[in-house]
């Protein structure tokens, strides 16, 4: 897969095939995580990759899920991701603002290079932060960031672009599927000038 196609055709995913992962796989998938562009190259992120069942359980009851379509775009029974990875900063670089330009540009290389294996991500920022970081027995220094959860898709999301002044709710139709809404590249894209 060419890396625009990727990009455009990445969606987030809520509902995963029950298929674990392999750690070579998170691993390697982990590495272009790493590999990202780092403010000052102070390189700020350490990462927890999470596949053991019972650590997955705890995680999937920290966090929160598509706010926009709760309860029903939760992953249920069967549905649950199986694989997790937890970006953490450490403290020392929570004093510098560009620490979560770091993050984003982690969590992005993550999320393609895992789309080039079949793995479908969901980035989830609403998390207990604590509690998370005492499953995962993260030190003092650290603080959880952002948790990605990952598996084989079992959903097929679409995107549709939308108006200036339409809706960015995305919602499942009858038959489930996800459909995400996206504002036009004309609409946001500005040449020389505002």
């Amino acid at each position: 897969m060419k890396v625009y196609d990727a990009i455009i055709s990445r969606r987030t995913i809520r509902k995963f095939q029950q298929k674990p992962i392999k750690l070579t796989s998170l691993k390697r998938i982990l590495n272009a995580g790493r590999l990202a562009p780092s403010a000052g190259n102070l390189q700020p992120l350490d990462y927890v990759i999470a596949v053991d069942s019972t650590v997955r359980e705890k995680i999937f009851t920290n966090v929160r899920w598509a706010g926009y379509i709760r309860p029903r775009g939760d992953p249920g029974y069967g549905e649950k991701p199986t694989a997790y990875i937890i970006i953490c900063v450490n403290k020392e670089n929570l004093l510098v603002p560009y620490y979560k330009y770091d993050v984003g540009a982690s969590a992005e290389n993550i999320t393609l290079a895992a789309l080039e294996k079949g793995i479908g991500c969901c980035w989830i920022g609403s998390f207990r932060r604590k509690k998370i970081e005492n499953i995962l027995k993260i030190p003092g220094g650290y603080r959880a960031d952002l948790v990605l959860a990952l598996g084989y898709p079992l959903e097929d999301p679409v995107h549709f672009e939308i108006g200036k002044n339409q809706t960015i709710v995305y919602h499942k139709d009858a038959s489930g599927v996800l459909h995400v809404p996206k504002r036009k590249l004309d609409d946001i894209a500005h040449i020389n000038y505002f």
